[in-house]
């Protein structure tokens, strides 16, 4: 479904991916790992669209279509969603409103069908529908506006969901709802690709259905199964990188 291909990006002139080669089948469920600074934030904004990440060489294509050329709202419509590190606040946005905008545009269901699912699937998520008319992540908690990121990807259901550090910022009773969904999602067909730099969010998930990538600098040194997520939890990054002499 995804293939990355020698994949080198740019930020103000400042070369951040430095040849990345990754695919992922559909319905296949990837973890990208590696310390901060390693590139993987910059992997998942590249893949999505975001316009501050400058490809300089290599192709991006998804069912076969090359798309590094298109905007974050021709990928998204194709069946790519990314959920952010750090969502945005939106001051202004009514949750519901946006999700209803999404779902008419994405899916051409009528607003009153899209406001009873959005409710109903809220719920599942811990929101009430009150908390629907609040503005969009303003004073949320980090568990919250990584549900909310949730409940987005269970609406639209994509093709290909990047999560960006799921597990940052969130609570222990956070983390274990957020997880069951994504499994939920994953079960129903969607691909995952998930970045973290440690292996919290990884405890709550099946790992013989992992595929691990370690990057170090900008590339990928490193791939094995869920197995390999044990090893970096017992001896860190290091031993990796001196073993593929990264």
């Amino acid at each position: 479904m995804l293939k990355v291909e020698n994949l080198h990006v740019s930020v103000e002139d400042r070369e951040i991916l430095k040849g990345v080669d990754l695919s992922v089948g559909s319905g296949e469920f990837h973890v990208i790992m590696g310390p901060n600074g390693s590139g993987k934030s910059t992997l998942a904004l590249t893949i999505a669209g975001h316009p501050k990440y400058e490809v300089t060489d290599g192709r991006i294509l998804f069912e076969g279509d090359e798309i590094q050329e298109l905007g974050p709202d021709e990928r998204a419509r194709k069946g790519i969603l990314l959920a952010f590190q750090v969502p945005p606040e939106v001051e202004g946005v009514k949750i519901i409103e946006f999700l209803q905008h999404v779902l008419i545009e994405l899916k051409g269901m009528d607003p009153v069908e899209a406001y009873d699912l959005i409710v109903e699937k809220a719920k599942e998520l811990w929101f009430r529908e009150e908390d629907l008319h609040r503005y969009l992540n303003v004073g949320f908690s980090g568990g919250e506006r990584k549900r909310l990121e949730l409940l987005q990807a269970i609406l639209i259901e994509p093709k290909l969901l990047i999560l960006d550090e799921p597990d940052s910022g969130v609570d222990v009773d956070s983390l274990s709802v957020i997880s069951r969904k994504i499994e939920e999602l994953h079960r129903k067909g969607t691909a995952i690709l998930l970045i973290t730099h440690y292996g919290r969010i990884l405890g709550h998930l099946d790992r013989e259905k992992l595929r691990v990538h370690v990057m170090k600098d900008g590339k990928i040194v490193k791939t094995g199964s869920g197995e390999l997520v044990d090893r970096i939890d017992r001896e860190g990054f290091a031993g990796i990188f001196e073993e593929v002499g990264a």
